[in-house]
């Protein structure tokens, strides 16, 4: 049964903190050094505000004899204490890899007997065949990429940069919308191919470019998904540019501006994780309670 539960106020004036836990029908697993150290069919998703969606696993579906206990921990104000394991694969150690509440707080109460893994510190996690990257996909987001014929342009340095009436604009739950524009749309002779690449769990894998206008240069300024993951075609090989760092956006001749109900992707976003480095590079994905 799903548990949500609304509890102190945060940082943010008229926010609540809460967590939502629920059983999912996905097949996921975890994979080290060649070796599948969790696999199940029984993982919990859980949705915490501020946060982004985490897999745990039942203990009895992780490799146990791989893992080594810990003496970190940390203490989260509304889980509990956090115990932390290694991952010991041959010679590899991966060091507080995984962690769990053997004893949570009773608002959390639904994690006990669970243990998750810090994303970024084990080589590889699957859904079913399929390979997954960044974090789980939240199953109460929806990205929705649609043609339109609004007249999108994009000034920097005073340049006219792209001007485009044949626009995909992607809608995103809780996130303002982007604008993807044909290439031919673009003005590539500004445009300088970056070595930034970024994942998202919803769209595949981002190329970057930083442009390069009149001297002044906006770093990692336009992305763009060559090969997007099939449930978003769309947006194959268009290309985007961060509206909020542009000098303007002006969509049917009106400029550009964040409305009230929407809001930006969050560049560093909090996993689970309580550590040192427990936040992961945000592709633009919407973080609940945020």
């Amino acid at each position: 049964m799903a548990d949500k539960i609304l509890l102190s106020e945060l940082s943010e004036p008229n926010q609540q903190w809460w967590i939502h836990t629920e059983p999912t029908h996905r097949w996921v697993r975890v994979k080290v050094g060649g070796e599948t150290i969790a696999d199940s069919r029984h993982v919990l998703l859980v949705i915490e505000a501020g946060r982004l969606p985490v897999y745990y696993f039942p203990k009895s579906d992780v490799r146990l004899d791989l893992l080594r206990a810990s003496d970190h921990h940390t203490r989260s104000p509304h889980k509990g204490k956090a115990s932390y394991w290694d991952i010991k694969v041959g010679d590899r150690i991966i060091k507080n890899a995984a962690w769990g509440y053997p004893d949570p707080d009773p608002e959390s109460k639904a994690l006990k007997g669970y243990l998750t893994f810090v994303w970024d510190k084990v080589d590889a996690w699957y859904e079913e065949k399929e390979q997954i990257f960044k974090h789980p996909r939240d199953p109460y987001s929806r990205v929705d990429a649609i043609p339109s014929s609004r007249h999108v342009r994009v000034v920097l340095n005073g340049q006219i940069v792209a001007d485009s009436t044949r626009p995909v604009i992607v809608f995103e739950t809780g996130l303002t919308p982007r604008y993807y524009l044909p290439k031919e749309d673009v003005h590539t002779e500004f445009l300088e191919p970056s070595d930034t690449v970024s994942r998202c769990p919803y769209k595949g894998v981002a190329s970057y470019w930083t442009a390069n206008v009149g001297g002044k240069k906006y770093k990692d300024i336009v992305w763009s998904y060559r090969k997007p993951l099939p449930e978003i075609p769309k947006i194959s090989g268009l290309f985007s540019f961060y509206n909020e760092s542009v000098d303007a956006l002006y969509v049917d001749g009106e400029k550009w501006k964040l409305s009230e109900r929407d809001r930006l992707p969050y560049r560093k976003i909090p996993t689970d994780y309580d550590g040192d480095d427990g936040a992961e590079q945000s592709c633009g994905c919407y973080v609940p309670g945020k």
